[in-house]
């Protein structure tokens, strides 16, 4: 028989603790760019490294931290390093940033009050969920 996990226990911390260190790194590598050499080439390399373990272990990367990287060339979007921000009035408010390596541009509701799925409180499992079910 398998270990049974005990309740609060994170499943696969070892690997959630490596790909925080790898994006911590290529933030790192991304913003000293004013050193002799570019070290963009590397924090591209922790990125693709990051999600490479993501994929192979099938774990979810938060999605406050996939709207900082570019889908295209895997680089950390730094706003006024390596992207611009602009806000697109029309039709509907939007976020667009532009990847300064590539040029790829992605947009982002910008309405007022808007919340990613992630982060609305009916659909975070907690407390608040276990207290239903024990009811019903």
């Amino acid at each position: 028989m398998g270990k049974k996990n005990e309740p609060g226990q994170v499943i696969h911390r070892e690997l959630y603790q490596r790909m925080n260190f790898l994006y911590q790194a290529a933030t790192l590598m991304t913003k000293s760019t004013n050193t002799k050499k570019s070290l963009i080439p590397l924090s591209r390399f922790y990125i693709s490294t990051m999600k490479s373990i993501g994929t192979k272990q099938v774990l979810r990367i938060d999605p406050s931290i996939k709207r900082t990287l570019c889908k295209k060339c895997e680089s950390v979007l730094i706003p006024g390093v390596t992207s611009r921000i602009r806000i697109k009035p029309k039709p509907e408010p939007q976020l667009q940033v532009l990847c300064t390596q590539c040029g790829t541009t992605r947009g982002y509701p910008a309405r007022k009050g808007y919340q990613l799925f992630s982060e609305k409180s009916e659909n975070i499992y907690g407390a608040k969920n276990d207290q239903k079910l024990i009811k019903e």
